[in-house]
């Protein structure tokens, strides 16, 4: 039987690049399907109707909503390159910083949304939340979050931090994981940019950098917009 894999994403989403990866990862063979989020397509609404959110994966005709579940998803259903290590402890241990990273993940790119006093407080809380991977992740032992040859799981979590982080940095003209504050993220993202199927599927940065100004401008411009009131 023919498989029949969509994926219905955004190509700037931290969150649908995580899938892409592991579809590429996996070589399991899919269409893409590009969403508009100020005008979403009906299958999208369709497939999400509690989130209305990208990323979506549809295999054969079955929807799978939630970046992380599509991964476990694809995990179980492809075993070829697993994303989880064989070992229950070392799975669980993996699954742990899964779950951590994509908790954090909105709460950490707040400070690309904000100005001033609300900015440099958001600043902080991604800040310490970087701390806590670089510290109590055991990166210093390994290459990747995952283990020490392959990424897996909880590399692809954390995945965004190599590309859209530094674009969101890029165009605030900020930095956070430098080799002085944070060697072992810094060579834990050498690393992951260096895998082949990653290296090859990203968006150029020039791209995702004009994209992310032009949502920067947006996040402004609601900021200061005063409170207007229809008659």
């Amino acid at each position: 039987m023919m498989e029949d894999v969509k994926l219905f994403g955004l190509w700037a989403s931290p969150f649908t690049q995580r899938v892409v990866w592991a579809l590429k990862l996996k070589g399991v063979s899919y269409e893409y399907v590009g969403e508009d989020l100020v005008n979403k397509s009906n299958l999208l609404l369709q497939y999400n109707p509690i989130h209305k959110k990208v990323p979506v994966l549809v295999h054969n005709g079955k929807p799978i909503a939630e970046s992380m579940l599509i991964l476990e998803y694809i995990d179980e259903t492809w075993p070829q390159f697993p994303l989880l290590p064989q070992n229950a402890y070392h799975r669980s241990n993996v699954r742990f910083w899964s779950k951590f990273i994509d908790e954090k993940t909105i709460d950490m790119m707040k400070f690309f949304r904000y100005d001033g006093e609300l900015q440099k407080r958001a600043m902080e809380e991604t800040w310490e939340t970087l701390k806590v991977i670089e510290n109590e992740s055991g990166l210093g032992e390994k290459r990747f979050m995952s283990g020490n040859n392959t990424i897996g799981l909880a590399d692809l979590a954390l995945g965004w931090v190599a590309h859209t982080l530094v674009a969101m940095e890029d165009v605030l003209g900020v930095k956070f994981i430098t080799p002085h504050h944070f060697p072992y993220l810094q060579s834990w993202m050498q690393n992951f940019l260096q895998v082949p199927t990653i290296k090859h599927n990203l968006p150029p940065h020039h791209q995702t950098l004009d994209y992310f100004k032009g949502k920067r401008d947006m996040f402004l411009g609601m900021m200061t917009q005063p409170y207007c009131h229809h008659h």
